[in-house]
């Protein structure tokens, strides 16, 4: 999401929390400027590929990220806006992205069922 400040400064949020971008808050742009961070991203990811847990869309319904409709499987839904979606392979394409980004710290979630 782009948004501006006060000050008229563009202001890049996360669509699924709303919080802003910055040096702890990496994002990854999906279709038309949607933005996951990378907060969310690693609890969609650990929700939807480890825990194969998540939100299953009614037909209407479309993933922020790819814009698409009628995706099987599920999605992960926003915590403060439940009509925000991302689905499972825009998820693990995103995690993909920031993982091998080298500029970046992020890395994939482990399994927290193999976890010690």
């Amino acid at each position: 999401m782009h948004d501006t400040d006060q000050d008229g400064q563009l202001v890049f949020k996360c669509d699924f929390c709303k919080m802003g971008w910055d040096e702890t808050r990496q994002m990854v742009e999906g279709h038309r400027g949607s933005l996951i961070c990378s907060q969310c991203l690693s609890i969609a990811f650990t929700e939807l590929v480890h825990l194969d847990a998540g939100y299953t869309p009614a037909k209407a319904e479309v993933c922020i990220l790819c814009l698409e409709a009628e995706r099987d499987g599920l999605h992960w839904q926003s915590p403060i806006d439940e009509t925000v979606l991302a689905c499972r392979r825009c998820v693990k394409q995103s995690a993909g992205v920031l993982h091998k980004d080298p500029d970046i710290p992020w890395k994939k979630p482990s399994d927290p069922k193999t976890a010690d």
